[in-house]
């Protein structure tokens, strides 16, 4: 019998099972569990965050967050007298400063392309602490304030508490566990939703409570992925190229309220495995060795002897003893200040070098860009007790088969470089690619990979045989879920789902304006055809690639599409006579109104909440832009 059909037996009885004795049971990656949480009213109540009480993408609704809050730094560097606040005057100077600058050709006019580099600086500006490496305020990253959640959710004050629930696993009760939301884009995006990513810990009230062997579950609602398959399917992968990575399942996940929902059904979530002393035991038969999970695009960037500014970027899980934090402060002090040549000495008794060849190897081939390839986040580094040396380790691959919609276009992804994959500068991969022993065992299993693992066949039947045992629970959430699921299986693109309310757009549902951000996704099976080719024709020497720039775009170019895509919404709003560009007198008696728009109390005075509030709702994406 074929491998394929007796995978396809087992995912037919997927559906329903007595609980799992053994984590190796639990975790079966066609397995769809079914999970009750039965919460008392108050406790549902609290599990709601405070802070981030802002806009999003011009939405109303309790700590939404948008675009607003990025750009509002841009424009109150206007406000000349330091009152907090930007006078109509000051609107006004802000308006003729950027027309002068945008209007490089000197025309008297702007067109398109200058519109389009304009606002991208604007994007640029509130975006480049987060994707450049340190400066005089420390390390840069999406790093929150001291003793916070990192991410962008915890960097606008968004903290997730711990409330108290039962959990029916499979008619096996647990009481008394630990339940909170997760996740920063995913959470953003499905805050207006019931369908939000959760985090079950069985052991925090209710010492020595497990669930075959595992004390802390991880339910990700896929909000991002219509398909449900990329992080699954892409963790298996990690795991088929002898990377230690996380197990996964499914489940059908229930949620009882008094009042509020009796069993209602949420939908169908990923099981992950978490990344603990639990999955220490498990995979390195060891319990003594270091997790880090970086928030910072300066990883090993050295910032002294102590470990204090370490702490909150590198948010360690456990406390680090003093020989792991000195381990990590060595390697940091020789990446940054050792010469080449005392690097290239050194670097191999800190790194596992053919780990690392084999994690980068995968993340390359996947383009999974919202990684340590650019934003610096989502993997972890791992400490082993037993080598004393430092790998890399894969988590969040909701964005993997290239569908981070902010870093560049379709084409970038699927033809991203595999001797320079990450963006702008990263001086700890400048420095591993450039080390001759990495690169050969690197090129080595991107060419071992190509023709025993990245096949685009392999990865057809995968999501073929997957979707069997998904659908059911999918196309039980709604009619529109399962006929964007059907579209991605098949292989068609669909445009992205809304952000932070509402259920996703159908087939042809609405789509999330212009550039990187609304373009359709292409899902797993059109993506792997291209990339597998990209690869290939880099390997033999036929292409070299594309490079990825600061802005996501080629090195030496801008944004990505339409940049952040507010060219379109500044013409639609500005341009009285639809011819395409904007005179002066255009561009300021578009920014007076504005302001005049903008003013709700009529003060003259505009307040930065005023200012973020208007620019969400002016430039949201959802405009159609």
């Amino acid at each position: 019998m074929k491998t394929s059909h007796v995978i396809a037996l087992l995912f037919a009885g997927a559906l329903g099972a007595a609980p799992p004795e053994k984590a190796a049971d639990l975790f079966q990656t066609g397995k769809v569990w079914s999970i009750h949480l039965q919460f008392k009213a108050d406790q549902w109540a609290a599990i709601e965050p405070k802070g981030g009480g802002m806009p999003m993408m011009g939405m109303r609704g309790p700590g939404a967050f948008g675009i607003g809050n990025l750009l509002a730094g841009a424009f109150m560097k206007g406000d000349g007298n330091g009152d907090k606040q930007l006078s109509a005057a000051e609107f006004s100077a802000l308006a003729d400063g950027w027309f002068t600058k945008w209007d490089s050709k000197k025309t008297g006019a702007l067109g398109p392309d200058e519109l389009r580099a304009g606002t991208a600086s604007w994007f640029a500006g509130a975006m480049g602490p987060m994707m450049r490496g340190p400066g005089p305020g420390g390390p840069n990253g999406l790093v929150a304030p001291k003793g916070k959640r990192n991410g962008l959710s915890g960097m606008m004050g968004i903290e997730f508490e711990n409330v108290h629930a039962t959990m029916d696993f499979e008619g096996r009760t647990f009481s008394d566990v630990a339940v909170r939301y997760k996740g920063n884009g995913t959470y953003m995006q499905s805050r207006g939703r019931d369908k939000k990513s959760f985090k079950v810990d069985l052991n925090e009230y209710v010492k020595g409570q497990k669930l075959a062997g595992v004390t802390k579950l991880n339910l990700h609602s896929g909000v991002t992925d219509a398909s449900m398959m990329n992080e699954v399917l892409s963790y298996r992968l990690y795991r088929d190229a002898g990377v230690v990575a996380p197990r996964t399942a499914y489940a059908r996940v229930f949620v009882s309220v008094p009042g509020k929902f009796e069993k209602k059904y949420f939908g169908l979530y990923s099981v992950v495995e978490e990344v603990d002393a639990n999955f220490a035991q498990a995979n390195y038969n060891n319990k003594d060795g270091l997790f880090l999970k970086p928030a910072t695009r300066d990883i090993f960037g050295y910032m002294g002897d102590n470990w204090e500014p370490y702490e909150q970027p590198y948010d360690p899980k456990g406390s680090p003893t003093a020989a792991q934090r000195k381990r990590v402060i060595d390697f940091a002090r020789l990446l940054t200040n050792g010469s080449d040549e005392e690097f290239r000495a050194q670097a191999a008794d800190f790194l596992d070098v053919a780990q690392m060849a084999r994690y980068m190897a995968v993340t390359t081939w996947l383009s999974t860009l919202d990684s340590i390839l650019g934003m610096g986040q989502n993997y972890y580094v791992h400490l082993n007790a037993k080598t004393n040396k430092m790998e890399l380790l894969p988590w969040d691959l909701d964005h993997s088969f290239g569908q981070f919609m902010m870093a560049g276009t379709q084409e970038q992804r699927e033809q991203l470089s595999i001797m320079q994959p990450w963006q702008g500068q990263i001086k700890f991969l400048e420095r591993l690619y450039g080390l001759p022993e990495f690169k050969q065992e690197y090129l080595a299993r991107m060419a071992e990979f190509q023709g025993k693992l990245f096949i685009p066949a392999r990865f057809v039947e995968q999501v073929d045989t997957l979707a069997k045992a998904l659908r059911p629970a999918v196309a039980e959430e709604s009619a529109d879920m399962a006929a964007r699921f059907d579209k991605v299986v098949a292989g068609e693109p669909v445009s992205p789902a809304p952000m932070g309310f509402g259920p996703p757009p159908g087939p042809g549902g609405p789509r999330m304006g212009g550039g990187g951000f609304g373009a359709p996704v292409k899902p797993i099976k059109a993506f792997v055809g291209p990339r597998a080719q990209s690869v290939a024709d880099q390997l033999a020497g036929r292409s070299q690639g594309i490079v990825r720039g600061m802005g996501g775009g080629p090195i030496g170019g801008g944004m990505p599409g339409r940049g952040p895509g507010m060219d379109r919404p500044l013409l639609d709003q500005f341009d009285t006579d639809k011819n395409g560009s904007l005179s002066l007198e255009e561009f300021r008696a578009g920014f007076a109104n504005w302001f005049a728009t903008w003013n709700l109390d009529k003060t003259g005075q505009l307040t930065e909440k005023q200012l973020t509030d208007g620019l969400s709702r002016a430039l949201n994406p959802m405009r159609g832009g």
